[in-house]
Order: structure tokens, then sequence, then C-alpha cells
């Protein structure tokens, strides 16, 4: 089974942030593989199978600095084992571009802090996208804003790379691949 989380905040008010990237690069992933939303306990979940691979999306409804229950009880519900991979925003990397790493520290994004918390004997890779640096503003601002009207074609790139890469991931479960694929800088 492979669990792909896609952090973000829940609510109409949140659409469009830059905190909700993970969201929507599995809404994409949802939508090109023909899969539905429904709720199962603290997420939001689609179901489904790449080849013989079986899959589970997952948009925690809790808010970003608690995605790591939902993560906790999405895990202990899955039979083992489980491949799990994380989609979140980060703001120390630059607009548009990917960063994928097996283990590591959350580097400050609370929503992977809340998992790395709650799910403390596993490795947790993440794909964190590139959302632009928040310069003199709190980072906590920035990351509720939607983004500006001159970003927008880059994020929608970044999106779909993301998407892509992830049903790659999903087909072959190569972890490496992902890491080298989404490592590449933008050309």
């Amino acid at each position: 089974m492979q669990l792909i989380l896609g952090l973000g905040n829940p609510g109409e008010e949140y659409e469009g942030t830059r905190h909700n990237v993970g969201f929507e690069v599995l809404d994409r992933v949802a939508e090109r593989l023909g899969r539905s939303w429904f709720q199962r306990g603290r997420a939001l979940v689609a179901r489904g199978e790449v080849g013989d691979r079986p899959f589970l999306l997952a948009k925690p409804t809790t808010y970003m600095n608690r995605s790591g229950r939902a993560a906790r009880d999405l895990l202990a519900d899955l039979e083992e084992p489980v491949d799990v991979l994380v989609l979140c925003d980060d703001f120390h990397l630059p607009l548009g571009r990917l960063r994928c790493r097996r283990k590591g520290s959350s580097g400050g994004q609370l929503g992977l802090q809340s998992i790395l918390d709650m799910v403390k004997d596993r490795e947790i890779p993440r794909l964190r996208l590139g959302i632009g640096e928040p310069g003199r503003k709190p980072a906590e601002v920035f990351v509720l804003e939607r983004f500006k009207k001159a970003e927008e074609k880059e994020v929608q790139e970044m999106l779909d790379r993301a998407a892509h890469h992830v049903e790659d991931w999903l087909a072959d479960g190569d972890l490496d691949r992902l890491m080298d694929r989404a490592n590449q800088a933008i050309p």
C-alpha cells in the first residue's frame, strides 16, 4: 500500500493559498486517475490501484499543524507494509522548485513536524513544493496568502510536475527515481 499525504488547511478560505499546494497536487492526481474523495476519519481520501499497486491519497481535514493526527490514524488502519510520501509547501525553496528527500527534519514546516512527532517509528519521505520566500512578511501570514497573478503560470507548472512525479511513484514505487527526477533543476 502506498499512502500519499497532501498537506493543507481545510475550508474554502484556504483554497489556492501557498500552504495548500499539497492538496492541489493530490486533487490533480485523483482527477487524472478518476478517483473520488470520501471522508475517512480525519482525512478526505481517494483509493485506487495503479497496476497491482494499491494506493490511498489523503488530505487531512485537521488543520495543517495537526496533520500528524490524521497520518497516525490512517497508518494504524492500513495493513503493513505502507510506503508513505508527504507533499508539502516549503518557503525555503524558490517558487516552482521541487525537492524530495527520504528523511530529515521538518525544516520548519509545521504540518510535516506534526507528522514526524506523531509517527516516530518510520522514515517519512517528503516532496516539498517551493512557494517562494516571504521576505519581510511573517511566514505564518505569507503561507496563507494566495499566489500573485504573475506567479500563476509557474505554480501551475510546478503542480503538474509534482502530480506527474507522484503518478510515476504510484506506478513503480521507486523512491530513488522520484528523488532523482524531482530534484532536477527546472530547465
